[in-house]
């Protein structure tokens, strides 16, 4: 038989080729990350707290308006300083003239209406009203008005009834008990000294 010799320089080959083949198969590349994909992990999401937090409520239309419709009935309540509601329609009466008027729903004004009619001497005052001392007080709650008006009739303390025929501003608390419905002309019908009226109910009401 032949005996077939391996050459040593064909083993130190293989041996070779070998080592190689298993060192690379070792070091195959794992797939980069990209730098987004890395900037993305560091960043903690968002928790949905969070993102309720960001949201915010929005009114809706008809609570802005029913806001705003509240938001003038007081500010336009606070610049009359007078009641809202008529309770009793009187005449005054100066001379042949009649005028036309309303006492508020308060208790001073209910109390006033009660002693109806009066016919009282009213005594003159700076020039733009006429006042008279009441013999029964009436029970005031008075607050410093946002301005006088020609017509006004107030109560003055609790026993001064006080009927203004000018307009102008006052730092003095008043109880308001009502108005002349259409004071023109009146200032020259009470004149500029004391004068008689009679403060009496309208029965044609």
């Amino acid at each position: 038989m032949r005996k077939i010799t391996l050459k040593p320089a064909f083993l130190l080959l293989s041996f070779v080729l070998l080592a190689c083949h298993i060192s690379g198969c070792s070091n195959l590349e794992e797939p980069a990350v990209s730098e987004q994909e890395q900037q993305n992990a560091g960043e903690p999401a968002a928790s949905t707290q969070e993102q309720q937090d960001t949201e915010e409520p929005v009114a809706s239309t008809q609570e802005q308006q029913n806001a705003e419709q509240k938001e003038m009935e007081q500010q336009e309540m606070s610049k009359s300083g007078k009641e809202d509601y008529i309770v009793e329609n009187i005449e005054i009466v100066i001379g042949d003239t009649i005028y036309s008027a309303k006492l508020y729903d308060n208790e001073a004004a209910q109390a006033l209406a009660a002693q109806l009619p009066l016919t009282l001497d009213m005594n003159e005052l700076n020039g733009n009203e006429k006042y008279y001392y009441l013999t029964d007080s009436l029970p005031a709650n008075s607050g410093v008005p946002a301005g006088i008006n020609a017509g006004d009739l107030m109560l003055y303390g609790s026993d001064c009834l006080v009927l203004f025929y000018k307009s102008f501003s006052t730092s003095y608390s008043y109880t308001p008990l009502g108005r002349v419905d259409d004071p023109e002309g009146l200032a020259q019908t009470l004149g500029s000294g004391g004068v008689q009226i009679t403060f009496q109910k309208n029965i044609s009401s």
